[in-house]
């Protein structure tokens, strides 16, 4: 048995967390899906990212991101992809629904505290209450 098992360590895998992990339906997952919020959406800037933003008619928002080798190593490319993922689940039900948003990292997300990353991302995707539609 593993050390972490027998000190009753937290669960900490997503597929043992079911209920909790960021879902399939809110990624965005085709290279046409990511070509369209590029051709037809908004961008933003941050001190941490660059996000681009394109209304999608749903009732729920889905999310990308581009992270780019110059980041650094594959693990340090994964962790900021953890990061992300992290954010958006914490914080999905501050979010507009009806957006289809691609996030770039920029090479200092790698080292910022997690606090700063999800502050400076939420502060410019679209604020929302459950419930509410995007404008579009």
């Amino acid at each position: 048995m593993r050390y972490a098992a027998r000190k009753d360590a937290t669960v900490s895998r997503a597929s043992e967390r079911r209920g909790e992990a960021f879902p399939r339906a809110c990624r965005l997952v085709r290279r046409a899906e990511y070509d369209a919020v590029y051709r037809a959406g908004r961008r933003r800037s941050g001190r941490e990212f660059t996000i681009f933003l394109r209304p999608n008619g749903l009732d729920f928002s889905r999310f990308g991101w581009s992270i780019k080798k110059a980041l650094g190593s594959a693990v340090a490319r994964n962790r900021i992809r953890r990061r992300l993922r992290e954010i958006l689940r914490l914080h999905i039900q501050e979010i507009a629904p009806g957006w289809d948003v691609v996030i770039h990292p920029r090479t200092s997300s790698a080292t910022k505290k997690f606090s700063a990353l999800a502050e400076d991302l939420l502060q410019m995707l679209p604020p929302g209450a459950p419930g509410e539609k995007a404008a579009g």
